[in-house]
């Protein structure tokens, strides 16, 4: 068999899912005989692990235009998610963090309505805001090292 036909052997897996890009991307390199360049831009010039890093910070955008921390991620997410597993990894865990975060909220703001329920609601609210800023930073410091860290208190709505 020539190094064509094993590049196209390659290719099938890749196609059928069997091996990720990376491993095909590495093997035809291996194949030909030139060096692998692991350090892949695709995602608008951007190193994987800063763009996932992108991600989970872009939720901050909120705090300065209300919606825009709910829409960023879940855009970053969407574009690149079906060409980078962990980018629709991440993102799932992004969306399913930001959906509970809502639910957590406007529980906490209902809770506020009422008098006595401002005792626990107000508290409640500095609680979540506080846990939601360092969940945050705890998520892009281990998507800078190249970890998943899964969102503490999230209720999965997307697996």
């Amino acid at each position: 068999m020539d190094k064509y036909d094993e590049i196209r052997k390659l290719e099938e897996l890749r196609v059928q899912g069997t091996i990720t890009e990376e491993e095909f991307q590495q093997e035809k390199s291996r194949i030909l005989g030139t060096p692998y360049n692991n350090n892949r831009r695709g995602l608008g010039g951007i190193e994987p692990k800063t763009y996932l890093v992108l991600m989970h910070l872009s939720q901050f955008a909120g705090f300065l235009l209300v919606g825009l921390g709910f829409i960023l991620p879940i855009v970053l997410w969407l574009v690149n998610s079906k060409e980078y597993p962990e980018v629709d990894r991440h993102g799932k865990n992004i969306a399913n963090f930001m959906i509970s975060m809502l639910i957590y909220i406007t529980i906490a703001v209902i809770l506020c309505i009422t008098i006595i329920g401002m005792v626990i609601g107000l508290p409640m609210l500095i609680i979540i805001g506080i846990l939601e800023i360092v969940f945050i930073i705890i998520a892009a410091i281990k998507a800078a090292n190249g970890e998943y860290w899964q969102y503490p208190l999230s209720i999965k709505f997307f697996s």
